[in-house]
């Protein structure tokens, strides 16, 4: 089942009600903050993001793994810094 943009306005909307949400504050507009990597690693994202199909498959395995109670309350990518990081510049 692929994670359709209503699922994935629930969990960004968890994500900024979170214990983080102090953090959200330095987020500009158009944007969403991830946390990737054991090292949590916070990125933040441009909504646009949302329509391409590799970010769309990196969704479905959070929510696989994570379900919509994420970790700390926010939006946790799981995969490593390395591979996000290539994602984002591709």
């Amino acid at each position: 089942m692929g994670f359709g943009l209503s699922g994935a306005t629930k969990v960004l909307r968890r994500s900024l009600s979170g214990s983080r949400q102090a953090s959200t504050l330095n987020i500009p507009k158009g944007y969403f903050a991830v946390y990737v990597g054991e090292n949590q690693k916070r990125f933040v994202v441009p909504i646009a993001y949302l329509n391409q199909p590799a970010f769309q498959v990196l969704l479905s395995q959070a929510e696989e793994e994570f379900g919509f109670d994420h970790p700390n309350g926010v939006l946790t990518m799981p995969c490593s810094e390395d591979t996000f990081a290539e994602l984002m510049t591709s």
